[in-house]
C-alpha cells in the first residue's frame, strides 16, 4: 500500500454512494493513477470499452483535454467488478464537444458508478451525457455528474440525462446532477429519473402474443439503447449492446 494515499470517506461528496469498504481490496498504489487524453484542435477521438466481468475492484480514471473545435466520445458498459467506478474529468476549449454514453448494470451487492465533471472553459463548446442504469438483487448504480461553466464560456450548450431501472425491490440507483454556471448566455439542462419496469408496456406486448420473458428483454434493451444513440459506428454499437445484454441474460 502506498503511504501517501488517503482513502476517501462517505463524507466526500463525490464518494457519497460508493462502496468505500471495497477500496480496501484494491492496489492502492494505483488509486491516484489517472490516464490523460489530449484531443488536438479539430480532431476526433472515440473510445468504447467494457469493464471486465469479475469480482475485483475496478477504478478507471480519465482526464481529458479537448482542443478547439475537437470532439471526444466515450462510451462504456460498467457491468463488472464488485465495485467499479468510472471517473472522468473533461476540459473543453472553444467550440469543442464532449459526448458520454454510459451504462451501469449489476445485481448481488455490487456497486457500479460514473462520476463525471465537465468543465466548459471557453465559448461555444457543447457536451452531452447519457447514462442508463439497470440493477437487480441488491445492486446499486450511481451517477454523479457535474457541469462547470466559467464566466467567459458564453454560448455553452450542455446536457445530462440519467435514468435508472430497478428490476428488484432491493436494488437502488442514485443520481446527483450538478450545474455551476457563471456565464449568462448558455443552455444547460439535466434530468434524472428512477423507476421500475413499465407494466403497461409489458401488458401491451403480452396482449400481442409476446412472451413475458421476451417482452422484458425487449423493454430493457430499448431502455439501454439510449446510451449509445450518439455512437454512429454500427458494429461498435452492437458490441456494446451485446456486452450489456449478456450481463442481463444471467438475470432476465
Amino acid at each position: 500500500m502506498s503511504e501517501s494515499v488517503i482513502l476517501p470517506t462517505s463524507k466526500d461528496e463525490a464518494w457519497r454512494y460508493s462502496d468505500i469498504d471495497a477500496l480496501e481490496g484494491m492496489d492502492l498504489g494505483t488509486f491516484d493513477a489517472w490516464r490523460d487524453i489530449t484531443v488536438p484542435p479539430g480532431e476526433t477521438y472515440r473510445e468504447c470499452f467494457v469493464v471486465p466481468d469479475d469480482d475485483k475492484v475496478e477504478l478507471t480514471r480519465l482526464r481529458i483535454r479537448i482542443g478547439k473545435g475537437a470532439r471526444c466520445e466515450i462510451f462504456a458498459v460498467n457491468g463488472g467488478g464488485l465495485f467499479s467506478r468510472i471517473e472522468i474529468v473533461a476540459m473543453l476549449e472553444e467550440a469543442a464537444h464532449f459526448e458520454l454514453g454510459g451504462v451501469t448494470l449489476g445485481g448481488r451487492e455490487t456497486t457500479r458508478e460514473f462520476v463525471v465533471r465537465v468543465a466548459h472553459e471557453e465559448p461555444r463548446a457543447t457536451s452531452n451525457q447519457t447514462v442508463r442504469s439497470v440493477h437487480w438483487g441488491r445492486g446499486t448504480g450511481n451517477f454523479l455528474g457535474r457541469i462547470d461553466v466559467v464566466r467567459d464560456a458564453q454560448k455553452t450548450d450542455a446536457a445530462q440525462s440519467f435514468k435508472g431501472l430497478l428490476l428488484d425491490k432491493g436494488a437502488s440507483a442514485n443520481a446527483v446532477p450538478q450545474l455551476e454556471i457563471y456565464a449568462d448566455d448558455v443552455k444547460c439542462e439535466h434530468g434524472a429519473t428512477v423507476g421500475q419496469m413499465d407494466e403497461m408496456a409489458r401488458y401491451y406486448m403480452a396482449a400481442r402474443g409476446i412472451p413475458p420473458e421476451d417482452a422484458r428483454k425487449l423493454l430493457v434493451r430499448a431502455f439501454l439503447a439510449d446510451a449509445f444513440v450518439a455512437l454512429d459506428d454500427e458494429a461498435e454499437r452492437e458490441r456494446m449492446m451485446d456486452a450489456a445484454i449478456a450481463k442481463l441474460d444471467k438475470h432476465l
